[in-house]
């Protein structure tokens, strides 16, 4: 099919058309090229609505979430007034209204083995906006099944990374990186360890930059070559990457012909519907009963950093960050019940595990953290 611009187009494509690398026939090929944005938060917010306004012609977004208010202060494809509706109904709003003339498809679900081939099928270029392990390796091994460039990123706190994943253009995939996922809960989550609210968008932008030249034809690509970027220092590195002969799905001699179960590759179970509680932990309500009985000799302790203590704590029980516990431990006492918490519960059962390994035997790790304490107990304490 022969794709033509409208005067409107032209128009609207004026500072691309006058760019010798791009021209008319540069801005042929961004409207028929078609690209899937996995994920509409952080990274998809920039990588989509850059896409859009420069005329890729096909936009797909996948996303199952609903808009919180904690995404708003990165995730700018989102306003105010979204909380609480599907991101991808929001995200295309979005994007129809920065350009009208592309079509955006909405994919309002989770990307996953039985429908990751049906939909990455339909694009000629994946951008990966995820911010989980299985989704990542995932999108990754399907991209090399199908012989799609995988355009990925990642963030955190003040970091992030790139590069361009495309064994069928002689480059690694991201197992050649990251043969193996972390160990469940090692590697913490922008809820937990936060994200500067700009870093994606600087990410995203150079993520939104590799599509459009790989649409093009043009410029030397992220391929086989990781960029990382700290905001702090303002500085990028780059690391050279080799593609992995021994690689299981792009290697000389695959072992991967098909998509696994990637939630139990990461090592992350199913949760059962109605989860049995676990041995070593106790309720909010649990928590704020044994606060009221002055009778029992009862201590309490928050393991969270000192900034999010500043953000939100529950009066009268004292601070002693997880870093710290190992060097502080001796400051409790281990024949007392200590009732432990954090921000939703990760982190104290960690901080359990240590103590008992210290003889403590009465410790409590308190379900949901100061968040369900906010939730359940004490509206005013603010969540974050």
């Amino acid at each position: 099919m022969t794709v033509e611009l409208s005067n409107e187009e032209i128009s609207r494509y004026s500072r691309h058309l006058i760019l010798p690398e791009v021209g008319m026939s540069g801005q042929k090929k961004l409207k028929a090229t078609k690209v899937l944005c996995v994920g509409t938060g952080g990274l998809g917010s920039p990588i989509s609505m850059y896409l859009a306004a420069a005329g890729i012609g096909k936009i797909g977004i996948v996303d199952f979430d609903v808009v919180d208010y904690s995404n708003l202060q990165r995730q700018i494809i989102h306003g105010t007034d979204d909380v609480g509706r599907p991101k991808v109904e929001s995200g295309k709003e979005t994007l129809s209204s920065i350009n009208p003339e592309v079509e955006v498809v909405v994919h309002e679900t989770m990307l996953t083995s039985d429908n990751a081939m049906e939909i990455i099928g339909q694009y000629d270029i994946v951008v990966d906006g995820t911010d989980n392990f299985p989704t990542r390796y995932l999108t990754n091994d399907a991209c090399v099944l199908l012989n799609k460039p995988n355009v990925y990123g990642s963030i955190f706190r003040f970091e992030g990374q790139a590069s361009v994943f495309a064994p069928g253009l002689g480059g690694p995939c991201y197992r050649c990186l990251y043969p193996e996922p972390p160990p469940p809960g090692m590697v913490p989550s922008c809820a937990e360890g936060g994200v500067l609210g700009v870093l994606p968008g600087i990410i995203g932008c150079i993520q939104a930059t590799e599509i459009i030249k790989l649409a093009l034809g043009k410029g030397e690509l992220l391929i086989n070559r990781l960029m990382l970027y700290s905001a702090l220092d303002m500085k990028f590195r780059e690391l050279k990457l080799r593609r992995d002969p021994k690689c299981p799905i792009c290697g000389e001699n695959p072992t991967i012909k098909e998509l696994i179960d990637y939630q139990e590759f990461c090592g992350i179970g199913l949760e059962p519907e109605e989860p049995e509680a676990h041995p070593d932990e106790v309720s909010v309500q649990d928590m704020k009963r044994a606060m009221e009985d002055s009778a029992k000799d009862i201590a309490f302790l928050d393991v969270r950093e000192y900034d999010e203590a500043e953000i939100a704590k529950i009066d009268g029980v004292p601070l002693i960050p997880l870093g710290e516990l190992s060097q502080r431990f001796t400051e409790l006492d281990p024949n007392q019940i200590i009732y432990i918490h954090c921000k939703v519960g990760a982190r104290s059962l960690k901080a359990v595990e240590f103590l008992r390994q210290q003889g403590f035997k009465y410790c409590k790790s308190v379900a949901g953290g100061i968040t369900a304490w906010s939730e359940h107990i004490d509206s005013n304490i603010p969540r974050y």
